[in-house]
């Protein structure tokens, strides 16, 4: 008897790799399928990406934007996750393979949900200089990064004479390179201005490149233009049709100039996972595994590959890769999966119902296009942090997030200014200041003279 009819001796056994909001969703839409459902992620907890660039620039914590799948899942009978890195699958004999597992594990359904990687285009030795923001790790990173190189402006004597150690290079003029340019700006100026004695604020520079000819592509073109004037008056420098041509230990080189910073970021690319060449199949230019109306891979009616790893074209145009899509791509699979094991007709094919785009810059501006509605400003922000609090998987993250934010608009204050990764205040010291810096025209390193006297 076919086991994945769900009427054979042992149920159906189904495996979802990636517990991201692709992952997280078809989860639970077969919380209720007659089978036994196994997620496996390389972490042992879900995050919501849209927010980590404000972990990384402190205004919230870790704990705010992630949550422990299993908590997530709790109350699922059905469903068991392990903390495990896929490696690979063998699609003809239907099993997975999983690091620090001896045997493979056996599917009937497969869904991937394995989400994207940064993409240097080409330039693998950038990531050294240059770091993304996609996990928790790398968002923690970012905060120790940028905290530390104001820790080391303030032990440097004279920090009008090494700009480049609060000189920020942001690369990429996508929803996460403007969030995050506006957050810096707004930290150093609002917040860290008043704490640190040698940080003067005229001396900050921050540089946000884009090699298109204008920040976010996705918005219409008067709302682009309405987030460069926004980031202008925070004291971005926005630089439009600027290709970077070398990232390296003393900085980054745009358009023929060398920017000397210690401090660059990657916003700028992504690419899809191993997922295609696991299966097989046929992937875009970003690597991305090429599904069908129904999200199966072809020839492979059992498998299903969702969210930023697949490539779904409608109307002639990829699918953006953004959480709406992941989740409701997961959704459809997981509601697909439990139908077909219940003896259910299939559903109609995956259409994408589009609720917009937000992008927000600062503490009171946003901008916003749904539904028809074009709008720049404070009221654009409202609904950017309604949108956000209500995709929050947990009520504590929703609750800790209201407070954090409260908090910041009526204080300008972040919470969450914490170095906590070991040993980092060795790597927060610029490589372009000599150790011995401090004695340099007699000045006493332990004086509260600032910069700005």
């Amino acid at each position: 008897m076919d086991s994945t009819s769900g009427t054979g001796a042992s149920p159906p056994r189904i495996i979802i790799v990636g517990g991201g909001f692709g992952g997280i969703a078809a989860a639970r839409a077969l919380r209720k399928a007659p089978a036994r459902v196994l997620l496996i992620d390389r972490t042992n907890h879900h995050v919501f990406q849209p927010l980590l660039y404000q972990v990384a620039t402190s205004i919230l914590a870790p704990e705010h934007v992630a949550a422990p799948i299993r908590h997530v899942l709790l109350g699922q009978g059905n469903t068991t996750v392990i903390q495990a890195a896929v490696t690979g699958v063998d699609v003809e004999k239907k099993v997975c393979l999983v690091d620090g597992v001896p045997l493979p594990l056996p599917y009937d359904y497969l869904v991937l949900a394995t989400g994207v990687q940064h993409s240097y285009f080409g330039h693998d030795e950038y990531a050294e200089y240059a770091p993304g923001l996609k996990t928790l790790t790398d968002a923690v990173q970012f905060r120790n990064k940028i905290l530390g190189a104001f820790e080391a402006c303030e032990r440097t004597p004279v920090p009008r004479d090494h700009f480049e150690l609060l000189t920020f290079v942001i690369v990429g003029g996508g929803p996460t390179g403007v969030e995050l340019a506006g957050a810096i700006a707004e930290l150093a100026r609002q917040t860290l201005a008043a704490e640190f004695r040698r940080f003067d604020p005229a001396s900050l520079k921050l540089i946000l490149v884009e090699a298109g000819p204008r920040i976010l592509p996705s918005f219409d073109e008067a709302l682009a233009a309405a987030a460069t004037a926004k980031l202008t008056k925070l004291g971005v420098d926005v630089r439009t049709g600027a290709r970077v041509e070398k990232v390296d230990a003393e900085g980054v080189l745009v358009q023929g100039e060398r920017i000397r910073t210690g401090n660059v970021f990657w916003a700028a690319g992504v690419k899809g996972s191993p997922a295609a060449h696991w299966l097989g199949a046929d992937a875009d230019r970003a690597g991305r595994v090429k599904v069908l109306a129904d999200c199966s891979v072809p020839a492979h009616p059992e498998i299903f590959v969702v969210g930023d790893t697949a490539c779904l074209e409608e109307g002639g145009k990829p699918l953006p890769g953004v959480a709406q899509v992941a989740i409701q791509q997961g959704r459809y699979v997981g509601r697909l999966i439990a139908g077909r094991l219940k003896g259910k007709p299939a559903p109609p094919p995956f259409k994408y119902l589009n609720k917009g785009n937000l992008a927000t810059v600062g503490r009171n501006f946003a901008v916003m296009e749904a539904f028809g509605i074009r709008t720049a400003g404070l009221f654009a922000k409202l609904v950017w942090a309604f949108v956000h609090i209500q995709f929050l998987v947990l009520t504590s993250s929703r609750i800790g997030t209201l407070y954090r934010w409260s908090w910041k608009v009526l204080t300008r204050q972040r919470l969450a200014r914490l170095i906590i990764e070991p040993g980092s205040t060795r790597g927060a010291r610029s490589p372009l200041v000599p150790d011995q810096q401090h004695a340099v025209n007699g000045v006493d390193p332990t004086s509260t003279t600032t910069a700005r006297s």
